[in-house]
């Protein structure tokens, strides 16, 4: 796996859980907990590509740390949401 094809992923995965949101039930739990897998989906490519852009070893494993936390993130929400819908 190289830069870019991590590169397109992100991006894909975000694009996917903009569609999936978009497809929600209109319901207040669903559009809260949607919110919240859509922020936090969006933000793992965010991470990614500023860690393309580290100063030291040091910040691009703080920003791919942040990209798994907001996958976790992202996990939780999904698990969620297939309980409810």
């Amino acid at each position: 796996m190289n830069n870019e094809d991590l590169k397109t992923r992100t991006r894909k995965f975000s694009l996917s859980i903009i569609r999936f949101y978009s497809d929600l039930p209109k319901t207040t739990e669903a559009q809260v907990m949607g919110k919240q897998a859509l922020r936090s989906a969006t933000s793992v490519g965010a991470h990614y590509r500023e860690g393309q852009r580290a100063k030291s070893n040091a910040d691009f494993i703080h920003k791919m740390e942040s990209a798994l936390q907001e996958l976790e993130e992202t996990s939780y929400w999904l698990e969620l949401l297939c309980n409810l819908i």
